[in-house]
């Protein structure tokens, strides 16, 4: 029972050192993405900061390095946490390994007493005469043999403890160091994001010492969101009419049936069927209801539409330097000329040209994703897309890659944040 209890404790032990050390893999995973993010976005800023003329795209591409920057001090500080658990952890081994270590030696110490007052052969003999009868002798003479080897036991035990003990105390140094120099990092992060933030305040008194002009960009922006706004409804309304056409169509047909029937069998006609929604009419057939089911059961884990990027501006109602945009999707911020692919499978229900960039509407049963602000398309209405796919490259606005990003069920908006992958 007790050789069971070690051997449990050892392997709930070693899940935990092997938990520790995923958690710790995922964690460097992400604070590597990120700085790569922060690379990328630092060479953008450069490159915007040569032009005379400070855009909203560009004040946006600063917040956005701000949250990434933030993002990854946080990231740090879990770092941070995660190695004091396992030095914690660490130090208790060591501890214990002393204390296994010097219990081991006093051991060996009495031992060794014990051998010396009876080193001499007349010793060891008196002890195996002086027993009552051959049985006890017999024992006596086991004793001795078996307290040989015991003692060679003991002085490797002593070895591998001593061994186990300083292999703990490199790892034990080994984190130690690791952690100070992760101290060392989010010191130079917060540094910096102080460095960022200065730049942010000061391209804002850059941006607003134009205000005229910055209110004409936020007047412009807003026109062609509303351009954008009113051909995606104009869209997804011809979506719905046809499926609601095609539906209402074979509703009449199988009613005009089952009138003919209860007549010819001289019952009364059946009662009629309750009001349909837009989302019935899009999951009209088994197969538009199974895409839907099969997207809404993918909510929270569907892939961004682009690989590589990130959030420059949220859903809804929001300020941005004290004008207030409502936007129905999210915006995110690209690479140059990255590709964008459909976030599932689907049909391409529109391919249009608003304000010099095309915008793709995908229908998935009774949802639809929207891809706006691309330079070229590699799709048509009518093509049927499969997950990840590409449809496209991202265009700039201004100086900076963007792309405008919507979900919607039937006719509303939904945030595509509760939807893609975190």
């Amino acid at each position: 029972m007790k050789r069971y209890k070690i051997f449990l404790w050892i392997l709930l032990v070693s899940f935990a050192f092997t938990a520790v050390a995923q958690e710790s893999k995922e964690l460097k995973r992400k604070k590597e993405a990120l700085q790569r993010d922060i690379e990328r976005l630092e060479k953008e800023a450069a490159v915007a900061a040569k032009g005379k003329k400070m855009t909203l795209a560009q004040i946006n591409a600063l917040k956005a390095q701000i949250n990434i920057r933030q993002q990854k001090i946080g990231v740090i500080n879990s770092q941070v946490a995660n190695l004091s658990a396992h030095i914690a952890q660490n130090t208790h081994k060591v501890e214990n390994l002393k204390s296994q270590l010097s219990v081991l030696k006093k051991e060996y110490a009495n031992t060794i007493l014990f051998a010396q007052r009876n080193q001499n052969a007349y010793s060891k003999m008196m002890f195996v005469f002086g027993a009552e009868d051959f049985n006890q002798a017999f024992k006596r003479v086991k004793y001795l043999q078996q307290f040989g080897q015991y003692r060679k036991k003991q002085a490797g035990y002593i070895e591998v403890k001593k061994s186990d003990l300083n292999t703990e105390i490199v790892i034990l140094d080994k984190n130690k160091k690791e952690k100070k120099n992760l101290l060392n990092e989010e010191v130079q992060e917060k540094v910096k994001l102080d460095k960022n933030k200065k730049v942010q305040v000061v391209a804002l008194n850059q941006y607003k010492a134009t205000e005229k002009q910055y209110q004409k960009d936020i007047q412009k922006r807003r026109q062609q969101q509303a351009a954008i706004d009113r051909e995606i409804r104009a869209a997804i309304r011809r979506e719905i009419e046809i499926a609601r056409r095609k539906a209402e169509a074979e509703e009449r047909e199988a009613e005009r049936f089952a009138n003919a029937k209860a007549k010819a069998e001289n019952k009364p006609a059946p009662a009629a069927k309750p009001k349909k929604s837009n989302t019935n009419f899009l999951n009209a057939t088994p197969e538009m209801e199974k895409l839907s089911n099969a997207f809404e059961g993918n909510k929270g884990s569907l892939p961004w539409p682009v690989q590589h990027g990130q959030i420059a501006e949220r859903f809804g109602k929001h300020k941005v330097d004290q004008a207030t945009i409502d936007n129905q999707g999210i915006i995110i911020e690209t690479p140059e000329s990255e590709n964008v692919r459909a976030v599932f499978s689907g049909t391409v229900a529109s391919v249009t040209l608003i304000t010099g960039r095309y915008m793709v509407l995908i229908k998935h049963g009774g949802y639809f994703t929207i891809y706006h602000n691309l330079k070229t398309v590699s799709v048509s209405a009518g093509t049927k897309v499969g997950l990840k796919q590409s449809i496209g490259e991202v265009g700039n606005t201004g100086e900076t890659p963007l792309l405008q990003f919507q979900i919607w069920k039937a006719s509303n908006p939904v945030n595509p944040e509760h939807w893609i992958a975190k």
